[in-house]
């Protein structure tokens, strides 16, 4: 079973503490990769486990030898990675006592790097894990209003919120990501858990592009919240319904939004 937030950790919407990050959600987002992994594979792990705040502004990255060990990835490997995010502007490395590898501040939402990695995604590719996470986010609901805490739910409505609030692509990225993280973490299921949190890893950042997001904030936010609403009702099918919707409205803009950059590309 995966690590619940406590229920006495800050939910206020003020600040960044909303998004504090569990240990559970970071673990999940530098799971062990294959040992065969190529560069390129690592370094999209860790820019989108920026990109979510998972690897926050100005926090030191694990040494080299225990990032490699965590990602089972060899030293060269994860080596190659971190100079293609130092080549980005996502890390920086500083010398002498306390140096290291640290997140730059901003990192992870260059808005032409996000265009980019839609713009390589196939509509066949979105279309699938819409298809996925349709199943995986409508049984989370279901399970969620059958065993989420009293004090979950109360999470869940806050990052709902914090969506219609927020007023920065980097604020909606997080409080989407963390809605989605948080319901799952309620089913008390590590495997969905981990699925669903990988499929948002990726989603998140590309749903909310500065100038061409998939959907409006506060339309999301309304779904969240009517499947919050459900949940804390305790109607499983209801949470299921809402959340299946909520799914399929988004992937559904996800692949709008990919067909129209491709004509913009293809015009220029």
């Amino acid at each position: 079973m995966p690590p619940v937030a406590d229920p006495g950790e800050t939910a206020g919407l003020a600040d960044d503490s909303v998004f504090a990050v569990s240990s559970s959600l970071l673990q999940v987002a530098l799971d062990p990769l294959d040992s065969s992994t190529r560069a390129d594979v690592v370094t999209k792990r860790l820019q989108q486990a920026i990109a979510l705040g998972l690897l926050r502004s100005g926090a030191p990255l694990p040494s080299e030898a225990d990032l490699a060990s965590q990602l089972q990835v060899s030293n060269v490997t994860l080596r190659a990675s971190l100079a293609e995010l130092r080549r980005e502007g996502l890390i920086e490395t500083k010398r002498g006592r306390g140096g290291g590898s640290f997140i730059r501040s901003g990192a992870g939402h260059d808005q032409a790097i996000l265009r980019r990695q839609l713009l390589s995604l196939n509509i066949d590719e979105i279309r699938d894990t819409r298809d996925l996470q349709v199943g995986v986010t409508g049984r989370a609901a279901y399970l969620a209003a059958e065993r989420a805490r009293g004090y979950e739910v109360g999470r869940l409505s806050s990052f709902a919120q914090a969506l219609a609030a927020a007023s920065t692509p980097i604020a909606r990225v997080k409080a989407d990501f963390r809605f989605h993280a948080e319901l799952a973490a309620a089913t008390r299921s590590a495997h969905l858990t981990r699925v669903e949190i990988g499929i948002m890893t990726t989603l998140s950042p590309l749903l909310w592009i500065e100038g061409c997001e998939a959907r409006p904030a506060h339309q999301s936010s309304t779904e969240h919240q009517a499947i919050v609403e459900a949940v804390a009702a305790r109607d499983r099918n209801a949470a299921r319904m809402h959340a299946e919707e909520h799914v399929h409205r988004t992937l559904d803009g996800l692949i709008e939004l990919r067909m129209e950059l491709g004509r913009v590309e293809d015009r220029a």
